[in-house]
Protein backbone atom coordinates (compact mmCIF):
# COMPACT_ATOMS: atom_id res chain seq x y z
CA UNK A 1 0.00 0.00 0.00
CA UNK A 2 1.18 3.42 -0.87
CA UNK A 3 1.98 6.41 1.51
CA UNK A 4 -0.74 8.22 0.27
CA UNK A 5 -3.37 5.09 0.52
CA UNK A 6 -2.08 4.98 4.00
CA UNK A 7 -3.00 8.21 4.91
CA UNK A 8 -6.17 8.35 3.78
CA UNK A 9 -6.67 5.02 4.76
CA UNK A 10 -5.94 6.68 8.53
CA UNK A 11 -8.13 10.05 7.87
CA UNK A 12 -10.98 7.86 6.99
CA UNK A 13 -11.00 5.38 9.93
CA UNK A 14 -10.58 8.60 12.80
CA UNK A 15 -13.07 10.79 11.56
CA UNK A 16 -15.53 7.69 10.97
CA UNK A 17 -14.61 6.60 14.21
CA UNK A 18 -14.77 10.17 15.86
CA UNK A 19 -18.16 10.52 14.32
CA UNK A 20 -19.73 7.10 15.49
CA UNK A 21 -18.46 7.79 19.02
CA UNK A 22 -20.17 11.28 19.12
CA UNK A 23 -23.51 10.24 17.39
CA UNK A 24 -24.54 6.42 18.74
CA UNK A 25 -27.29 7.05 15.98
CA UNK A 26 -25.68 7.87 13.18
CA UNK A 27 -22.77 5.37 14.04
CA UNK A 28 -25.42 2.31 14.32
CA UNK A 29 -25.95 3.13 10.54
CA UNK A 30 -22.97 3.70 9.83
CA UNK A 31 -22.30 -0.14 11.07
CA UNK A 32 -25.32 -1.62 9.91
CA UNK A 33 -24.42 -0.15 6.26
CA UNK A 34 -20.83 -1.84 6.49
CA UNK A 35 -22.13 -4.78 7.44
CA UNK A 36 -24.41 -4.87 4.26
CA UNK A 37 -21.49 -3.68 2.22
CA UNK A 38 -19.70 -6.25 3.24
CA UNK A 39 -22.50 -9.00 2.89
CA UNK A 40 -22.75 -9.91 6.45
CA UNK A 41 -25.00 -9.46 9.04
CA UNK A 42 -25.54 -9.72 12.56
CA UNK A 43 -27.84 -12.48 13.78
CA UNK A 44 -29.26 -12.81 17.45
CA UNK A 45 -31.86 -16.56 17.74
CA UNK A 46 -35.65 -15.99 16.98
CA UNK A 47 -37.03 -17.11 20.30
CA UNK A 48 -40.70 -16.09 18.30
CA UNK A 49 -42.13 -19.48 18.61
CA UNK A 50 -41.02 -19.87 21.90
CA UNK A 51 -42.55 -17.28 23.62
CA UNK A 52 -45.54 -17.99 22.01
CA UNK A 53 -45.90 -21.23 24.25
CA UNK A 54 -47.94 -20.76 26.84
CA UNK A 55 -45.97 -23.84 28.66
CA UNK A 56 -42.83 -21.48 28.15
CA UNK A 57 -45.00 -18.31 29.83
CA UNK A 58 -45.50 -20.34 32.92
CA UNK A 59 -42.05 -22.08 33.31
CA UNK A 60 -39.68 -18.64 33.22
CA UNK A 61 -41.90 -17.39 35.62
CA UNK A 62 -41.39 -19.79 38.78
CA UNK A 63 -38.78 -19.22 40.94
CA UNK A 64 -37.73 -22.77 42.12
CA UNK A 65 -35.58 -25.10 41.44
CA UNK A 66 -31.47 -24.13 41.08
CA UNK A 67 -30.77 -20.64 40.88
CA UNK A 68 -28.53 -20.36 37.83
CA UNK A 69 -26.96 -16.50 36.41
CA UNK A 70 -26.06 -16.53 33.02
CA UNK A 71 -22.97 -13.92 33.15
CA UNK A 72 -23.43 -12.98 29.38
CA UNK A 73 -21.53 -9.23 30.29
CA UNK A 74 -21.10 -8.19 27.06
CA UNK A 75 -24.31 -8.33 24.99
CA UNK A 76 -22.06 -7.25 22.22
CA UNK A 77 -20.22 -10.64 22.06
CA UNK A 78 -23.23 -12.15 20.05
CA UNK A 79 -22.13 -15.25 19.68
CA UNK A 80 -22.33 -15.33 23.23
CA UNK A 81 -25.82 -14.26 23.83
CA UNK A 82 -26.87 -16.83 21.32
CA UNK A 83 -25.27 -20.06 23.15
CA UNK A 84 -26.53 -18.58 26.33
CA UNK A 85 -30.05 -17.76 25.49
CA UNK A 86 -30.27 -21.29 24.28
CA UNK A 87 -28.71 -22.64 27.78
CA UNK A 88 -31.24 -20.46 29.71
CA UNK A 89 -34.40 -21.92 27.51
CA UNK A 90 -32.57 -25.19 27.93
CA UNK A 91 -31.95 -25.46 31.67
CA UNK A 92 -35.63 -23.89 32.37
CA UNK A 93 -36.84 -26.74 30.65
CA UNK A 94 -35.07 -29.03 32.98
CA UNK A 95 -36.75 -27.20 36.08
CA UNK A 96 -33.78 -24.60 37.16
CA UNK A 97 -34.89 -21.11 37.21
CA UNK A 98 -32.14 -18.57 35.22
CA UNK A 99 -31.34 -14.84 35.41
CA UNK A 100 -28.91 -12.83 33.40
CA UNK A 101 -26.38 -10.61 34.37
CA UNK A 102 -25.19 -7.98 31.61
CA UNK A 103 -23.15 -4.90 31.32
CA UNK A 104 -25.33 -1.77 30.88
CA UNK A 105 -22.64 0.88 30.03
CA UNK A 106 -20.80 0.66 33.30
CA UNK A 107 -17.30 -0.53 32.03
CA UNK A 108 -14.82 1.87 30.72
CA UNK A 109 -13.17 -0.96 29.10
CA UNK A 110 -14.13 -4.34 27.86
CA UNK A 111 -14.05 -7.27 25.67
CA UNK A 112 -15.57 -5.36 23.23
CA UNK A 113 -13.10 -2.67 22.86
CA UNK A 114 -9.62 -3.53 20.81
CA UNK A 115 -7.68 -1.17 18.94
CA UNK A 116 -9.74 -1.24 15.61
CA UNK A 117 -12.29 0.00 16.84
CA UNK A 118 -10.81 3.52 18.05
CA UNK A 119 -8.86 5.92 16.00
CA UNK A 120 -6.11 5.94 18.98
CA UNK A 121 -5.17 4.67 22.21
CA UNK A 122 -5.68 7.87 23.66
CA UNK A 123 -9.33 8.31 22.41
CA UNK A 124 -10.12 4.49 23.61
CA UNK A 125 -8.28 6.23 27.33
CA UNK A 126 -10.77 9.41 27.23
CA UNK A 127 -13.79 7.79 26.16
CA UNK A 128 -14.34 4.25 26.44
CA UNK A 129 -16.74 2.25 24.84
CA UNK A 130 -19.67 4.66 25.32
CA UNK A 131 -21.33 5.69 22.35
CA UNK A 132 -21.64 2.98 19.49
CA UNK A 133 -20.18 -0.12 21.13
CA UNK A 134 -22.34 0.49 24.32
CA UNK A 135 -25.36 1.79 22.45
CA UNK A 136 -25.18 -1.58 20.21
CA UNK A 137 -24.45 -4.08 22.79
CA UNK A 138 -26.54 -3.53 25.98
CA UNK A 139 -30.02 -2.90 24.21
CA UNK A 140 -30.19 -5.88 21.84
CA UNK A 141 -29.22 -8.44 24.34
CA UNK A 142 -31.07 -7.20 26.92
CA UNK A 143 -34.09 -7.09 24.65
CA UNK A 144 -33.46 -11.07 23.71
CA UNK A 145 -33.20 -12.11 27.37
CA UNK A 146 -36.53 -9.87 28.47
CA UNK A 147 -38.55 -11.22 25.56
CA UNK A 148 -38.27 -14.72 26.77
CA UNK A 149 -39.08 -13.70 30.11
CA UNK A 150 -35.47 -14.06 31.84
CA UNK A 151 -34.81 -11.03 35.12
CA UNK A 152 -32.45 -8.80 33.61
CA UNK A 153 -29.49 -7.62 36.52
CA UNK A 154 -27.42 -4.42 35.01
CA UNK A 155 -24.15 -4.31 36.20
CA UNK A 156 -24.37 -1.04 37.07
CA UNK A 157 -27.49 -1.01 39.60
CA UNK A 158 -25.06 -3.30 41.89
CA UNK A 159 -21.90 -0.73 42.05
CA UNK A 160 -21.44 0.81 45.76
CA UNK A 161 -20.14 4.29 46.51
CA UNK A 162 -17.32 2.44 48.37
CA UNK A 163 -16.19 0.93 45.50
CA UNK A 164 -15.10 4.31 43.58
CA UNK A 165 -13.71 5.33 46.69
CA UNK A 166 -11.80 1.63 47.12
CA UNK A 167 -10.60 2.02 44.07
CA UNK A 168 -9.19 5.38 43.90
CA UNK A 169 -7.17 4.66 46.62
CA UNK A 170 -6.28 1.41 44.86
CA UNK A 171 -4.26 3.45 41.56
CA UNK A 172 -2.99 6.23 43.76
CA UNK A 173 -0.95 4.25 45.97
CA UNK A 174 0.22 1.55 43.59
CA UNK A 175 2.22 0.85 40.73
CA UNK A 176 1.41 -1.06 37.62
CA UNK A 177 2.76 -4.07 38.97
CA UNK A 178 1.57 -3.78 42.10
CA UNK A 179 -1.98 -3.35 39.98
CA UNK A 180 -1.57 -6.44 37.71
CA UNK A 181 -0.66 -9.05 41.12
CA UNK A 182 -3.85 -7.48 43.11
CA UNK A 183 -6.42 -9.55 44.39
CA UNK A 184 -9.60 -8.09 45.87
CA UNK A 185 -11.56 -10.04 48.11
CA UNK A 186 -9.30 -13.03 47.00
CA UNK A 187 -10.77 -12.11 43.09
CA UNK A 188 -7.50 -11.85 40.86
CA UNK A 189 -8.94 -8.67 39.33
CA UNK A 190 -5.33 -7.69 38.38
CA UNK A 191 -4.58 -10.45 35.67
CA UNK A 192 -7.54 -9.96 34.22
CA UNK A 193 -7.32 -6.26 33.71
CA UNK A 194 -3.51 -7.41 32.16
CA UNK A 195 -4.78 -9.87 29.80
CA UNK A 196 -7.69 -7.72 28.65
CA UNK A 197 -5.41 -4.54 28.04
CA UNK A 198 -3.24 -6.99 26.00
CA UNK A 199 -5.96 -8.15 23.99
CA UNK A 200 -6.81 -4.49 23.68
CA UNK A 201 -3.44 -3.93 21.84
CA UNK A 202 -3.23 -7.25 20.17
CA UNK A 203 0.43 -6.94 22.24
CA UNK A 204 1.91 -9.67 24.70
CA UNK A 205 3.26 -6.37 26.27
CA UNK A 206 2.14 -2.67 27.26
CA UNK A 207 4.48 -0.06 26.09
CA UNK A 208 4.69 3.52 27.30
CA UNK A 209 2.72 6.01 29.16
CA UNK A 210 -0.45 5.14 27.23
CA UNK A 211 0.08 1.28 27.76
CA UNK A 212 -0.31 2.07 31.62
CA UNK A 213 -3.55 4.13 30.72
CA UNK A 214 -5.27 1.42 28.95
CA UNK A 215 -3.97 -1.43 31.26
CA UNK A 216 -5.56 1.13 34.43
CA UNK A 217 -8.85 1.38 32.18
CA UNK A 218 -9.34 -2.29 31.99
CA UNK A 219 -8.21 -2.62 36.05
CA UNK A 220 -11.16 -0.12 36.54
CA UNK A 221 -13.26 -2.50 35.00
CA UNK A 222 -12.52 -5.22 36.02
CA UNK A 223 -12.27 -4.18 40.11
CA UNK A 224 -16.01 -2.68 39.88
CA UNK A 225 -17.19 -6.10 37.55
CA UNK A 226 -15.88 -7.88 40.15
CA UNK A 227 -17.13 -6.26 43.41
CA UNK A 228 -20.38 -5.48 41.77
CA UNK A 229 -21.34 -9.65 40.66
CA UNK A 230 -20.26 -10.86 43.52
CA UNK A 231 -22.75 -8.62 45.30
CA UNK A 232 -25.46 -9.78 42.91
CA UNK A 233 -24.46 -13.30 43.23
CA UNK A 234 -24.45 -13.39 47.23
CA UNK A 235 -27.63 -11.51 47.05
CA UNK A 236 -29.66 -13.74 44.56
CA UNK A 237 -28.16 -17.03 45.70
CA UNK A 238 -26.92 -18.41 42.57
CA UNK A 239 -25.69 -22.10 42.57
CA UNK A 240 -24.27 -22.24 39.54
CA UNK A 241 -22.61 -19.32 36.98
CA UNK A 242 -22.28 -19.70 33.51
CA UNK A 243 -20.49 -17.57 31.06
CA UNK A 244 -18.11 -17.54 27.59
CA UNK A 245 -14.66 -18.34 28.05
CA UNK A 246 -13.85 -17.39 31.40
CA UNK A 247 -10.89 -14.64 30.85
CA UNK A 248 -10.45 -10.86 30.01
CA UNK A 249 -12.67 -8.69 31.50
CA UNK A 250 -15.74 -8.69 32.68
CA UNK A 251 -16.06 -12.53 32.12
CA UNK A 252 -12.55 -13.21 33.84
CA UNK A 253 -13.67 -11.30 36.84
CA UNK A 254 -17.54 -13.09 36.72
CA UNK A 255 -15.19 -16.16 37.46
CA UNK A 256 -13.54 -14.90 39.92
CA UNK A 257 -16.75 -13.24 42.00
CA UNK A 258 -18.61 -16.82 41.79
CA UNK A 259 -15.55 -18.99 42.93
CA UNK A 260 -15.16 -16.47 46.12
CA UNK A 261 -18.33 -17.45 46.86
CA UNK A 262 -18.57 -21.19 46.37
CA UNK A 263 -20.08 -21.03 43.20
CA UNK A 264 -20.21 -23.39 40.70
CA UNK A 265 -18.25 -22.09 37.04
CA UNK A 266 -19.03 -23.53 33.75
CA UNK A 267 -17.64 -21.87 31.31
CA UNK A 268 -17.72 -22.50 27.49
CA UNK A 269 -16.09 -21.67 23.90
CA UNK A 270 -17.10 -22.44 20.18
CA UNK A 271 -14.98 -25.70 19.64
CA UNK A 272 -13.01 -26.04 15.99
CA UNK A 273 -15.25 -29.18 14.57
CA UNK A 274 -18.80 -27.40 13.23
CA UNK A 275 -21.32 -27.47 15.36
CA UNK A 276 -19.58 -28.03 18.25
CA UNK A 277 -18.78 -26.36 22.05
CA UNK A 278 -16.57 -27.06 24.70
CA UNK A 279 -17.71 -26.90 28.27
CA UNK A 280 -15.72 -26.78 31.39
CA UNK A 281 -16.31 -26.72 35.22
CA UNK A 282 -14.98 -24.33 37.38
CA UNK A 283 -12.83 -22.27 35.18
CA UNK A 284 -11.52 -21.40 31.33
CA UNK A 285 -10.73 -24.88 29.60
CA UNK A 286 -7.17 -22.99 28.76
CA UNK A 287 -7.16 -24.50 32.62
CA UNK A 288 -8.83 -26.84 32.74
CA UNK A 289 -8.11 -29.36 29.64
CA UNK A 290 -4.31 -29.54 30.94
CA UNK A 291 -5.45 -30.88 34.53
CA UNK A 292 -8.20 -32.84 33.25
CA UNK A 293 -7.89 -36.57 34.86
CA UNK A 294 -6.71 -39.19 32.71
CA UNK A 295 -8.58 -41.25 33.68
CA UNK A 296 -11.63 -39.29 31.86
CA UNK A 297 -10.12 -41.38 28.40
CA UNK A 298 -7.08 -43.84 29.09
CA UNK A 299 -9.13 -46.88 29.25
CA UNK A 300 -11.39 -46.03 26.34
CA UNK A 301 -11.76 -49.17 24.16
CA UNK A 302 -12.60 -47.47 20.91
CA UNK A 303 -13.53 -50.49 17.61
CA UNK A 304 -11.64 -50.05 14.47
CA UNK A 305 -14.85 -47.81 12.65
CA UNK A 306 -14.29 -45.29 15.29
CA UNK A 307 -10.16 -45.02 14.90
CA UNK A 308 -11.23 -44.63 11.41
CA UNK A 309 -13.23 -41.86 12.67
CA UNK A 310 -10.22 -40.14 13.71
CA UNK A 311 -7.79 -40.19 10.98
CA UNK A 312 -10.69 -39.35 8.11
CA UNK A 313 -11.13 -36.00 10.96
CA UNK A 314 -7.40 -35.53 11.69
CA UNK A 315 -6.99 -35.68 7.76
CA UNK A 316 -9.90 -33.01 7.38
CA UNK A 317 -7.97 -31.00 9.61
CA UNK A 318 -5.15 -30.37 6.85
CA UNK A 319 -8.07 -28.36 5.25
CA UNK A 320 -10.62 -27.68 7.93
CA UNK A 321 -13.42 -29.13 5.65
CA UNK A 322 -15.09 -30.61 8.96
CA UNK A 323 -14.40 -27.21 11.06
CA UNK A 324 -16.10 -23.69 11.21
CA UNK A 325 -12.50 -22.54 13.11
CA UNK A 326 -9.20 -22.97 11.17
CA UNK A 327 -6.54 -20.74 10.12
CA UNK A 328 -4.73 -22.17 6.60
CA UNK A 329 -6.32 -20.30 3.41
CA UNK A 330 -5.07 -22.88 0.07
CA UNK A 331 -2.58 -24.46 2.23
CA UNK A 332 0.47 -26.42 -0.30
CA UNK A 333 1.37 -29.48 0.53
CA UNK A 334 3.70 -30.74 -1.96
CA UNK A 335 7.33 -31.28 -1.45
CA UNK A 336 8.66 -28.58 -3.31
CA UNK A 337 6.54 -25.46 -1.39
CA UNK A 338 8.18 -27.08 1.38
CA UNK A 339 11.60 -26.66 0.38
CA UNK A 340 11.00 -23.30 -1.43
CA UNK A 341 9.17 -22.12 2.35
CA UNK A 342 12.59 -23.65 4.20
CA UNK A 343 16.06 -23.51 2.20
CA UNK A 344 17.60 -25.74 4.79
CA UNK A 345 19.95 -28.96 4.40
CA UNK A 346 17.72 -32.27 3.27
CA UNK A 347 20.40 -34.53 5.50
CA UNK A 348 20.43 -32.96 8.54
CA UNK A 349 18.04 -33.53 11.35
CA UNK A 350 14.88 -30.83 11.19
CA UNK A 351 13.20 -30.06 14.34
CA UNK A 352 9.82 -28.07 14.55
CA UNK A 353 8.98 -24.96 16.56
CA UNK A 354 5.34 -23.80 16.53
CA UNK A 355 4.83 -20.20 17.90
CA UNK A 356 1.38 -19.70 18.88
CA UNK A 357 -0.38 -15.72 19.01
CA UNK A 358 1.68 -13.48 21.35
CA UNK A 359 -1.54 -12.21 22.77
CA UNK A 360 -4.07 -14.80 23.21
CA UNK A 361 -4.99 -15.64 26.92
CA UNK A 362 -2.01 -14.10 28.38
CA UNK A 363 -2.93 -15.85 31.89
CA UNK A 364 -0.98 -17.39 34.90
CA UNK A 365 0.32 -20.37 33.90
CA UNK A 366 2.09 -22.53 37.25
CA UNK A 367 3.52 -25.21 34.98
CA UNK A 368 5.08 -23.38 32.34
CA UNK A 369 8.94 -23.45 32.10
CA UNK A 370 9.43 -20.10 30.87
CA UNK A 371 7.72 -16.81 31.71
CA UNK A 372 6.80 -16.27 27.89
CA UNK A 373 6.57 -17.84 24.85
CA UNK A 374 9.50 -15.07 23.33
CA UNK A 375 11.58 -15.82 26.20
CA UNK A 376 11.10 -19.61 25.26
CA UNK A 377 11.96 -19.14 21.56
CA UNK A 378 14.62 -16.66 21.71
CA UNK A 379 15.93 -19.44 24.21
CA UNK A 380 15.61 -22.09 21.93
CA UNK A 381 17.25 -20.54 19.17
CA UNK A 382 20.17 -19.80 21.27
CA UNK A 383 20.81 -22.94 22.01
CA UNK A 384 20.51 -24.04 18.27
CA UNK A 385 23.09 -22.03 17.88
CA UNK A 386 25.63 -24.12 19.24
CA UNK A 387 23.87 -27.27 17.56
CA UNK A 388 25.08 -27.26 13.99
CA UNK A 389 24.22 -30.60 13.52
CA UNK A 390 20.66 -29.76 14.51
CA UNK A 391 18.08 -27.10 11.81
CA UNK A 392 15.37 -25.69 13.76
CA UNK A 393 12.43 -24.60 11.57
CA UNK A 394 10.24 -21.75 12.83
CA UNK A 395 6.95 -21.93 12.13
CA UNK A 396 5.14 -19.08 12.64
CA UNK A 397 1.36 -19.15 13.77
CA UNK A 398 -1.09 -18.31 10.36
CA UNK A 399 -3.70 -16.91 13.06
CA UNK A 400 -0.80 -13.87 13.89
CA UNK A 401 -2.49 -12.01 10.39
CA UNK A 402 -5.58 -14.49 9.74
CA UNK A 403 -7.11 -14.39 13.24
CA UNK A 404 -10.18 -12.66 14.78
CA UNK A 405 -8.11 -9.85 15.87
CA UNK A 406 -5.32 -9.94 13.94
CA UNK A 407 -1.41 -9.33 15.89
CA UNK A 408 -0.24 -6.12 16.45
CA UNK A 409 3.03 -7.89 17.63
CA UNK A 410 4.47 -10.14 15.21
CA UNK A 411 7.00 -12.81 15.83
CA UNK A 412 9.22 -12.17 13.19
CA UNK A 413 9.43 -8.48 14.44
CA UNK A 414 10.31 -9.84 17.71
CA UNK A 415 13.41 -11.83 16.65
CA UNK A 416 14.69 -9.15 14.25
CA UNK A 417 14.63 -7.15 17.19
CA UNK A 418 17.32 -9.41 19.59
CA UNK A 419 19.98 -7.88 17.90
CA UNK A 420 21.58 -10.92 16.79
CA UNK A 421 22.11 -12.74 13.32
CA UNK A 422 19.86 -15.44 12.92
CA UNK A 423 22.18 -18.82 13.31
CA UNK A 424 22.58 -19.88 9.84
CA UNK A 425 21.44 -23.41 11.06
CA UNK A 426 17.94 -21.69 12.30
CA UNK A 427 14.92 -21.07 9.36
CA UNK A 428 12.18 -18.80 9.61
CA UNK A 429 8.35 -20.02 7.91
CA UNK A 430 5.96 -16.72 8.15
CA UNK A 431 2.54 -16.61 9.11
CA UNK A 432 1.41 -15.45 5.83
CA UNK A 433 3.06 -18.61 4.14
CA UNK A 434 0.91 -20.82 2.51
CA UNK A 435 2.72 -23.89 2.95
CA UNK A 436 1.16 -26.26 5.52
CA UNK A 437 1.64 -26.34 8.74
CA UNK A 438 1.37 -30.20 8.77
CA UNK A 439 3.27 -31.10 5.40
CA UNK A 440 6.21 -28.79 7.56
CA UNK A 441 6.22 -30.59 10.73
CA UNK A 442 5.63 -34.34 9.22
CA UNK A 443 9.56 -33.98 7.89
CA UNK A 444 10.65 -32.68 11.42
CA UNK A 445 12.33 -35.35 13.72
CA UNK A 446 10.65 -33.45 16.66
CA UNK A 447 8.29 -30.46 17.30
CA UNK A 448 8.83 -27.63 19.82
CA UNK A 449 5.46 -27.03 21.56
CA UNK A 450 4.63 -23.90 23.82
CA UNK A 451 0.52 -23.31 24.01
CA UNK A 452 -0.95 -25.19 20.45
CA UNK A 453 -3.38 -27.49 20.00
CA UNK A 454 -1.67 -29.24 17.24
CA UNK A 455 0.56 -31.07 19.64
CA UNK A 456 -2.57 -33.67 19.78
CA UNK A 457 -2.48 -34.17 16.46
CA UNK A 458 1.03 -34.48 15.85
CA UNK A 459 1.20 -36.86 18.44
CA UNK A 460 -1.24 -38.82 17.03
CA UNK A 461 1.02 -39.81 13.77
CA UNK A 462 3.74 -40.45 15.82
CA UNK A 463 5.97 -37.83 15.43
CA UNK A 464 7.54 -36.78 18.64
CA UNK A 465 6.51 -33.81 20.44
CA UNK A 466 8.47 -31.49 23.34
CA UNK A 467 6.07 -29.25 25.39
CA UNK A 468 7.53 -26.14 27.05
CA UNK A 469 4.24 -24.11 27.65
CA UNK A 470 0.20 -24.55 28.52
CA UNK A 471 -0.74 -27.24 25.60
CA UNK A 472 -3.33 -29.27 26.25
CA UNK A 473 -1.35 -32.74 25.15
CA UNK A 474 0.72 -31.42 28.46
CA UNK A 475 1.11 -34.25 31.00
CA UNK A 476 -0.98 -37.00 28.80
CA UNK A 477 1.84 -39.27 28.93
CA UNK A 478 2.83 -38.58 24.85
CA UNK A 479 4.90 -35.73 25.03
CA UNK A 480 8.22 -35.05 27.11
CA UNK A 481 6.91 -32.07 29.63
CA UNK A 482 9.95 -29.52 30.13
CA UNK A 483 9.45 -28.16 33.83
CA UNK A 484 12.25 -25.80 33.47
CA UNK A 485 14.82 -23.72 31.42
CA UNK A 486 17.33 -26.71 32.55
CA UNK A 487 15.21 -29.60 32.15
CA UNK A 488 14.02 -28.24 28.40
CA UNK A 489 17.81 -27.65 27.62
CA UNK A 490 18.03 -31.23 28.84
CA UNK A 491 15.60 -32.66 26.39
CA UNK A 492 17.10 -30.31 23.63
CA UNK A 493 20.05 -32.31 24.08
CA UNK A 494 18.53 -36.04 23.51
CA UNK A 495 17.61 -34.82 20.18
CA UNK A 496 17.59 -35.85 16.67
CA UNK A 497 15.53 -39.03 18.77
CA UNK A 498 15.58 -42.60 16.61
CA UNK A 499 12.60 -42.52 15.00
CA UNK A 500 8.94 -41.74 15.55
CA UNK A 501 7.01 -42.67 19.03
CA UNK A 502 6.72 -46.47 20.17
CA UNK A 503 3.56 -48.00 18.74
CA UNK A 504 2.22 -48.23 22.53
CA UNK A 505 2.56 -44.23 22.64
CA UNK A 506 0.62 -44.06 19.30
CA UNK A 507 -2.42 -45.37 20.28
CA UNK A 508 -2.21 -43.82 23.40
CA UNK A 509 -1.96 -40.66 21.81
CA UNK A 510 -4.80 -41.31 19.47
CA UNK A 511 -6.92 -42.50 22.09
CA UNK A 512 -6.84 -38.96 23.76
CA UNK A 513 -7.18 -37.31 20.12
CA UNK A 514 -10.78 -38.93 20.34
CA UNK A 515 -11.58 -38.04 23.81
CA UNK A 516 -9.91 -34.34 22.80
CA UNK A 517 -12.02 -33.86 19.32
CA UNK A 518 -15.36 -36.05 19.95
CA UNK A 519 -15.77 -36.38 23.87
CA UNK A 520 -14.90 -32.66 24.61
CA UNK A 521 -16.22 -30.97 21.47
CA UNK A 522 -19.92 -31.58 22.50
CA UNK A 523 -22.48 -31.32 19.24
CA UNK A 524 -25.66 -29.68 18.97
CA UNK A 525 -27.45 -30.42 16.32
CA UNK A 526 -29.49 -27.65 15.73
CA UNK A 527 -26.62 -25.40 15.48
CA UNK A 528 -25.79 -24.48 12.02
CA UNK A 529 -23.06 -22.31 10.44
CA UNK A 530 -24.10 -19.18 9.62
CA UNK A 531 -22.30 -15.79 7.28
CA UNK A 532 -21.67 -12.77 10.17
CA UNK A 533 -21.26 -12.31 13.66
CA UNK A 534 -21.87 -15.16 14.95
CA UNK A 535 -20.47 -17.43 12.10
CA UNK A 536 -23.57 -19.97 13.83
CA UNK A 537 -26.80 -19.94 14.63
CA UNK A 538 -29.87 -22.06 15.66
CA UNK A 539 -31.96 -23.85 13.01
CA UNK A 540 -34.90 -21.79 11.53
CA UNK A 541 -38.33 -22.70 13.39
CA UNK A 542 -36.62 -24.63 16.44
CA UNK A 543 -38.82 -24.69 19.19
CA UNK A 544 -39.60 -26.62 22.79
CA UNK A 545 -39.62 -29.67 22.55
CA UNK A 546 -36.38 -29.68 20.25
CA UNK A 547 -34.53 -28.36 23.36
CA UNK A 548 -36.25 -31.22 26.34
CA UNK A 549 -34.61 -33.69 27.58
CA UNK A 550 -34.18 -36.85 25.45
CA UNK A 551 -33.96 -34.43 21.98
CA UNK A 552 -30.48 -34.19 21.51
CA UNK A 553 -27.87 -35.87 23.15
CA UNK A 554 -25.36 -33.20 23.31
CA UNK A 555 -28.10 -30.44 24.67
CA UNK A 556 -28.38 -33.61 27.57
CA UNK A 557 -24.59 -33.77 28.61
CA UNK A 558 -24.34 -29.90 28.56
CA UNK A 559 -27.12 -29.56 30.99
CA UNK A 560 -26.52 -32.20 33.17
CA UNK A 561 -23.00 -30.73 33.49
CA UNK A 562 -23.91 -27.68 34.64
CA UNK A 563 -27.22 -28.86 36.59
CA UNK A 564 -25.41 -31.51 38.13
CA UNK A 565 -21.85 -30.89 37.82
CA UNK A 566 -21.28 -34.79 35.65
CA UNK A 567 -18.06 -34.09 33.30
CA UNK A 568 -18.38 -32.14 30.09
CA UNK A 569 -17.81 -35.17 27.58
CA UNK A 570 -19.95 -36.30 25.22
CA UNK A 571 -19.87 -40.38 24.80
CA UNK A 572 -19.25 -40.15 20.94
CA UNK A 573 -18.25 -43.57 20.97
CA UNK A 574 -21.97 -44.95 21.80
CA UNK A 575 -23.86 -42.02 20.61
CA UNK A 576 -25.20 -43.17 16.75
CA UNK A 577 -26.31 -40.04 15.69
CA UNK A 578 -22.85 -38.41 16.26
CA UNK A 579 -21.09 -40.25 14.26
Amino acid sequence: MSITKQRIRSFMREHVVSLVNSFPFIGAWIRWGCSRIGKTENHLPDWSRTIRDKEWNILVHEEKGTRVVLATGVGGYLAGATVESLLGVALTLRGAYVEVLLCDGLLSACQNCDYRKFPTASTFVRKGPSGMLCNTCYPPAAHLYETLGFKVHRLGDWVRAEDHDDLGDLIEKHSMKDLIGHKDQGMAVGEHALAGALRYFARATLEGEIGVKVFKAYFQSAFLAARAARRLMESRGYKKAVFNHGIYVPQGVFGEAARSLGIDVVNWNPAYRKKCFIFSHGDTYHHTLMSEPTENWENLSLPPAEMQRLEDYLKSRWHGTQDWIWFHERPQFDETSIFRAVKADRKKPWIGLLTNVMWDAQLHYPANAFSNMRDWIFETIDYFEARPDLQLIIRVHPAEIRGTLPSRQKMVDEIRRRGKPLPTNVFIVGPEDPVSTYSLMERCNTVLIYGTKTGVELTSQGIPVIVAGEAWIRNKGVTKDAQSPTHYRQLLDQLPVMGRLPEEQIKRARIYAYHFFFRRMIPLGFMEPQRGDPPFGLRPGICLSDLKEGSDPGLDVICRGILSGTPFIFPAENTPSSK
